[in-house]
């Protein structure tokens, strides 16, 4: 497999050797990032986005590429993430597969690719390497650090191993530690991948791809990315016209059930499965109250930040609103200014990417106070 890398990435390398939180060091890794807006004189003007588990660095358009970024609606010129006055930084986590170092990057000791050579990533690792790339940036404060998903651990593990890092925090879709539902989902999301005989203990190629193991994977996703609400309101029991239908006496019969394939088939040769192994299972084991003897809220109370927005949608079922609610009650114990905002999406988890009349509004409001 290839990496899938933007072509406006740029690169910062980490220390060599860079030790990893569960066993294990990198040489030559490096971070992807892309930047938008102008850092000024003082370096205090630095947004940093962290993201979730599959998107790339590239979260909106700029002059290297014009492409729309995964955020294009939410980060630009008079945008709720306004480059006019903030310098944003995105970056692609350690371990991905879209500029990163990861499992399907050259490992310099063999010349091979790592695939399953690739040392156990964490959260924390993914923390410590954005946390990097601010660093050689000259910025020695963010204004903010802003997290979706997976992105929402990593910016509270950054906040946690890098004290003082920012001023103020927004988890968007995010939790402090992996609940048994999200768990088990991923779980599944792995075996499928496992399973498909051409994964082959991770020695795959092109030729011999586990197409069907990620395309599984990527429906049973993409099936709690959304709520029920959604799935009814959009496809309701509508079939496919019988034309339409496959010799399969078990196939494709629904429109939800093609809308899931037609998604899957677009995501399966865009993402590297060794990678989509290493980032799910590091979400299962991110636990922030680890430090803090398992009291979760203790760990978040000991997070320092002046302000935090802590905001998610009332029908997510990955990343449930509770969380979102924790992680603000958590901040504000600490001292902080936090504000939790359970949004009437019905969009679930995917509601940050696609519900842009709702999230925008109050991630724009929170930046503009600041």
């Amino acid at each position: 497999m290839t990496e899938f890398i933007p072509p406006a990435s740029r690169w910062i390398d980490l220390p060599s050797p860079f030790a990893m939180k569960r066993g294990g060091t990198l040489h030559g890794a490096r971070i992807a990032y892309e930047t938008w807006g102008t850092l000024n004189a003082a370096r205090d003007n630095a947004v940093l986005i962290v993201t979730g588990l599959s998107p790339d660095a590239h979260a909106a358009s700029c002059e290297a590429d014009p492409t729309p970024g995964w955020w294009e609606a939410m980060l630009g010129p008079g945008k709720p993430i306004d480059t006019d006055r903030w310098f944003v930084v995105c970056v692609n986590s350690l371990g991905s597969c879209k500029g990163s170092t990861g499992p399907a990057s050259l490992n310099p000791a063999t010349g091979q690719l790592y695939r399953l050579d690739f040392p156990d990533v964490s959260i924390e690792d993914i923390a410590d390497g954005a946390a990097h790339v601010v660093r050689a940036l000259g910025i020695e404060r963010l204004v903010c650090v802003i997290g979706n998903s997976m992105g929402g651990m990593t910016a509270l593990s950054l906040l946690q191993r890098h004290p003082g890092l920012a001023r103020a925090h927004v988890n968007v879709s995010g939790s402090a530690r992996a609940l048994p539902f999200s768990i088990a989902v991923r779980s599944l999301q792995r075996e499928a991948i496992r399973l498909d005989p051409n994964w082959n203990n991770g020695e795959y190629d092109e030729a011999t791809y586990p197409e069907s193991g990620m395309r599984i994977a990527r429906k049973l996703g993409v099936i709690t990315y959304r709520s029920a609400l959604e799935w009814d309101g959009r496809f309701g029991r509508v079939r496919l016209d019988s034309d339409r239908l496959d010799e399969d006496p078990f196939g494709l019969e629904f429109q939800v059930e093609s809308y899931l394939e037609g998604h899957a088939r677009r995501f399966v040769r865009r993402y590297d499965p060794n990678s989509y192994l290493y980032l799910s299972r590091c979400m299962d084991w991110f636990d922030l109250a680890e430090p803090a003897g398992g009291d979760v809220m203790a760990a978040l109370s000991s997070l320092r930040v002046e302000r935090a927005l802590a905001i998610g949608a009332r029908t997510d079922i990955l990343f449930p609103v509770e969380q979102q609610e924790e992680i603000a009650e958590g901040l504000a114990l600490g001292g902080a200014d936090a504000q939790f905002l359970g949004l009437e999406s019905p969009q679930g988890h995917d509601a940050f990417l696609v519900d842009f009349e709702r999230f925008g509004p109050a991630i724009g409001d929170f930046l503009r106070a600041l």
